[in-house]
């Protein structure tokens, strides 16, 4: 009987048991025939080889195989991470989501005592996942304070003989002014001309902390990564920006140009860095229920719009963000650098 190709994939074996899959320890290409009469065959051959005599049918309609496609092989990363905002929202989910993935953590948070447990929990996870947890409770925007969160992953790195390990950096500060620009401009989205107001402005001070927590500490903690070596070639950079970036919504004025001052930030450490085999890139996640993002006026809203028009039927959660990173983090993605790239579902591209 004539059998017309129709797929060829590379899997690994196994044998149904009842609702076990019995693995193989090889793998092989697979080839999926055609053969009209009888439904499908799958043919076995070990890599690199010709096809096997070994036969495996698939009967029409159930399509039932026995050669399992089984899940990819988990991402496994070497080294450590350094997360800025690492208690709460995105940082938290990115930290232990790459500690799951082979690397210790450097977690920058900056908590009061009330939620200081929750960066403690946090700091257990990655330790439950069997990989080195160092957590410091500073200003990641505070200059000195930089200077010796440094000077102690340093410290650490060369006390553990692992300098220049420090393989991802992730930018995920949330801290800033939601204020308006003009004093009297509606609170929240949908708000209307008669409906509740914002009665004062932004003011310089609040507008160039915005703009330093949320944008400039990206620029400053990456030259002192680059600096001291703690980074070096291999190194991966992301910041954490929306589409509020490039989009306008009540009383969000400032953390908005915050996130296009990071995106211009990437793109210049990106060409900078570049020579040095370090890539920086920046992740635009779609609308997600972090603690910050129910801060903005009018969120909830903007949660139901999103959930509406998102083609993937739901909200991006910090998890999904998670893990983007730590596949982004793998060592074949070195020509990737210099990009906005979105997190979302697909929320982004939908009108």
């Amino acid at each position: 009987m004539r059998h017309r190709v129709v797929e060829q994939r590379e899997l690994v074996l196994g044998r149904h048991a009842g609702d076990r899959v019995e693995q193989r320890p090889e793998r092989a290409v697979v080839r999926v025939r055609d053969a009209r009469e009888r439904g499908l065959v799958v043919e076995l051959a070990p890599r690199g080889a010709a096809l096997a005599d070994e036969r495996v049918e698939i009967h029409a309609p159930e399509r039932t195989i026995d050669a399992v496609a089984l899940p990819a092989d988990p991402i496994r990363l070497r080294g450590w991470a350094v997360v800025l905002g690492a208690s709460s929202g995105f940082g938290e989910a990115i930290s232990v989501c790459l500690a799951r993935a082979g690397l210790h953590i450097f977690g920058v948070h900056l908590d009061r005592k009330a939620t200081q447990p929750n960066a403690e929990r946090i700091a257990s996870e990655v330790r439950s996942a069997g990989r080195e947890a160092c957590f410091f409770n500073v200003n990641a925007a505070d200059g000195d304070r930089r200077a010796e969160t440094i000077a102690a992953m340093e410290a650490t790195l060369r006390e553990r003989d692992e300098a220049g390990q420090v393989r991802v950096f992730v930018h995920s500060l949330a801290f800033g002014s939601l204020k308006p620009f003009i004093a009297g401009s509606p609170r929240g989205l949908g708000s209307s001309v008669a409906g509740p107001h914002v009665h004062d402005e932004v003011t310089p001070a609040q507008m160039d902390m915005t703009l330093d927590v949320m944008a400039h500490t990206l620029v400053y903690w990456t030259q002192a990564l680059v600096a001291r070596e703690l980074m070096r070639e291999g190194g991966r950079v992301y910041a954490m920006t929306s589409s509020g970036g490039g989009r306008v919504l009540p009383a969000y004025g400032p953390v908005s140009a915050a996130k296009a001052a990071l995106e211009s930030h990437v793109r210049q450490l990106a060409m900078e860095l570049a020579p040095r085999g370090v890539t920086v890139n920046a992740i635009r996640a779609g609308v997600t229920a972090t603690p910050a993002a129910q801060k903005i006026p009018g969120y909830d809203k903007l949660e139901a719009d999103a959930r509406r028009k998102n083609p993937s039927g739901r909200l991006t959660t910090p998890a999904d963000v998670a893990r983007a990173i730590a596949v982004l983090a793998h060592p074949d993605t070195q020509w990737l650098t210099g990009n906005v790239i979105g997190v979302d579902g697909g929320e982004d591209i939908v009108g």
